[in-house]
């Protein structure tokens, strides 16, 4: 059975590498967040009231572009975040920290209630929780300069807005993956946790990989 599961989290917490080793490992489509095709992130970083909007504009476009693909591939996809986090998590943070006003957000979040309303949702969101320490290591670990200039109070902000997000999920259901304790990168058992995690919740069953156990 084809599906389409979308890979979700802050800043730093290992989506594009996972989307690499489930596509490995499982056969399917990847397909990455569009960091290096933005030409307003850099600038982003540097300004955010000036760069915000254009910044999001882009990420939204480009994600539900890929997301209207991806119902439409006769394979399994995986993608490294969703168009609905770009509006939920990330555009609302800017717009409550003032660096998009109120203008812009109406407008934006127009078009991102426009296009929900037209694209069916995924088969799975996978969420990749992690703490502003954890974010931090792996932030310095993969070595982007502008991403290094993001403060723990702005990472911080970000979790708290996915857990709202998360938590009033209603379009399609939620795998939360704990990823201060799941090391999927230096453990395979760790990743052989969250693969059959992922097909026990696409056939059906609940199993959900946050613990605060060690």
């Amino acid at each position: 059975m084809k599906s389409y599961v979308v890979l979700s989290g802050n800043i730093g917490v290992g989506k594009t590498t996972l989307v690499e080793l489930l596509s490995r490992r499982l056969g399917w489509e990847p397909y990455y967040e569009p960091v290096a095709e933005n030409p307003y992130l850099e600038d982003f970083y540097g300004d955010m009231p000036r760069w915000a909007f254009h910044s999001q504009v882009f990420f939204l476009a480009h994600r539900a572009r890929s997301h209207g693909e991806l119902l439409g591939a006769g394979r399994p996809a995986v993608q490294d975040r969703s168009f609905y986090e770009d509006a939920e998590v990330f555009a609302r943070s800017l717009h409550v920290r003032g660096a998009i006003d109120d203008r812009d957000w109406e407008t934006y979040l127009g078009l991102y209630r426009t296009l929900t309303s037209l694209l069916a949702p995924p088969d799975l969101v996978v969420y990749l929780r992690a703490s502003v320490p954890t974010l931090r290591r792996r932030i310095a670990r993969r070595g982007r300069a502008f991403e290094a200039r993001v403060s723990d109070d702005y990472l911080e902000g970000l979790n708290s807005l996915y857990e709202t997000w998360i938590g009033g999920m209603e379009v399609a259901p939620v795998l939360e993956v704990d990823s201060d304790r799941l090391d999927f990168v230096e453990d395979s058992a760790d990743l052989d946790e969250i693969v059959s995690g992922i097909l026990a919740r696409l056939g059906g069953r609940q199993q959900d990989l946050f613990s605060a156990d060690p």
